[in-house]
């Protein structure tokens, strides 16, 4: 561990056990202080919103490198990652809420029957109140951030209650939201399960939550109590169905987008993530050794210096055991080394574990990725119709038939055409799933990549351009 993350740790861990006690000894006072504010009218106001909004834009830039540590620390994640992943996509959310902001604050003018005439009528947009959020670990920033983005856009109180699972990156939005945001409308709550459990007993005028579909139900049954409307965010197994691809461009771009939306993301431990691959017979070979030679190409010989590793011994030990039927194991194509000390494990491939097996009934939530075989592609209509909805689809292909026997044979959150994860950048579509899934981008990384990324979330097309030919300083 460096010295730096152990001036982290002193620099907000004190601050944060002492707050996060506090919080929940005061929570009736502090909740009660939430509904005046909320009743006062504040939040309703377009400069309180934008004001908040801005607070973010500079909250992110003046602690990048404090949760560049953070993400370091409690998941080994690279800056560039990093940037990718939770800060660029936020500075992105909080320009788009800034953009729209006036416009889904706006009256909207519905058409009545000429009967009701002279009588007219508006859709009056109006916030809910008091918003719990619960994020996840995998994210810890950016799943914290970003449903506060949307719920102070939409003139809200909130609670946001981080993953104790990642500590540090918890520790650091208890005391950057203190320190940035509006303390009578937006508080931090940090904790355990008794503090979630807590919190979750009180009133709310939404819930919303990211995690495991197990949590989720407790969630959704703890609302239930004051019928409190939810939003879950939870997972899936995700399929990633590769067709046979017409041309060499198109069979590397496809290895590297697989791989990229498999291990380049918190070391495959992502909701949209893919979990498995589903394949014909007859390409299964090629598909294996180009990924093997194309995970060499974006991981190096020392993976560990560019993926994030596992984010505690208990998930560490979870994705052991996928591995510890004795037919799984032997379905293994590259990879499977365990670094215990270090939490990492290697890009692990595998070829046709068995299908009742727990690698292909549960959630993965790891670098490990199974390749399942059919003796058709359009097969894999079929096969995903048979399992839970997924999150969602990921489809290799240029057939437009097999497309739309996708499209119209499958159920699930979204489906991807020819790319992975790139979805859920994208401000103008919704993100969730459905049913129990809830209702540029690759390594090696330096600082040209993170640059980039810069460029491509501010949408500055010209800087890309510099960047990429070497004409701009990073």
């Amino acid at each position: 561990m460096s010295v730096l993350s152990s001036k982290l740790d002193q620099k907000y861990y004190s601050m944060g056990e002492k707050a996060g006690d506090q919080e929940c000894l005061n929570l009736e006072g502090d909740l009660e202080e939430l509904r005046e504010t909320f009743n006062s009218g504040k939040t309703r106001d377009a400069s309180w919103r934008r004001s908040q909004l801005k607070a973010i834009l500079n909250l992110l830039k003046e602690n990048e490198d404090d949760i560049f540590r953070a993400l370091k620390q409690d998941l080994g994640k690279h800056r560039c990652e990093a940037y990718r992943d939770e800060i660029g996509t936020l500075t992105k959310s909080v320009h788009f809420a800034l953009d729209g902001l006036k416009k889904w604050m706006s009256p909207k003018k519905v058409h009545l029957p000429i009967i009701a005439f002279p009588a007219t009528a508006q859709l009056i947009p109006e916030p809910l109140g008091l918003v719990y959020i619960i994020s996840s670990w995998n994210f810890p920033i950016g799943l914290s951030l970003e449903p506060i983005i949307g719920a102070i856009a939409a003139g809200n109180v909130v609670v946001l209650k981080p993953s104790e699972l990642a500590p540090a990156c918890s520790a650091v939005l208890a005391s950057v939201i203190n320190k940035y945001l509006d303390n009578k409308a937006i508080k931090v709550f940090q904790g355990g399960v008794s503090v979630s459990q807590q919190l979750l007993q009180q009133k709310w005028d939404k819930i919303f939550f990211t995690g495991s579909s197990q949590v989720g139900r407790i969630v959704m049954a703890a609302a239930a109590n004051h019928l409190t409307p939810v939003t879950l965010e939870l997972g899936g197994k995700c399929p990633a169905v590769v067709d046979s691809i017409s041309s060499s461009w198109d069979r590397e771009c496809t290895f590297k987008r697989l791989l990229g939306g498999k291990f380049a993301s918190c070391a495959g431990q992502v909701c949209i993530g893919v979990d498995y691959i589903l394949v014909e017979k007859k390409f299964v070979s090629t598909l294996v050794s180009k990924l093997e030679i194309w995970v060499k190409k974006m991981f190096g010989d020392n993976p560990k210096e560019c993926m994030a590793r596992i984010i505690n011994k208990h998930h560490f030990m979870r994705l052991q055991n996928l591995l510890s039927d004795p037919l799984v194991k032997a379905s293994i194509r590259c990879g499977g080394s365990f670094d215990e000390d270090n939490l990492f494990i290697e890009p692990t491939i595998l070829v046709d574990p068995p299908l009742h097996s727990a690698i292909m009934t549960e959630e993965i939530f790891g670098p490990l990725l199974p390749i399942i075989t059919l003796e058709n592609i359009e097969d894999s209509v079929n096969f995903i119709r048979s399992r839970p909805k997924p999150l969602t689809i990921y489809a290799f292909t240029n057939n437009e038939k097999l497309k739309n026997m996708l499209i119209s044979g499958t159920s699930s959150g979204g489906i991807t055409f020819n790319d992975t994860l790139v979805q859920h950048a994208a401000d103008t579509i919704p993100f969730g799933g459905v049913g129990q899934s809830g209702f540029g981008r690759f390594p090696p990384w330096d600082d040209k990549k993170l640059q980039l990324f810069r460029d491509a979330y501010r949408y500055d097309y010209i800087g890309i351009g510099l960047t990429f030919l070497g004409l701009k300083k990073y």
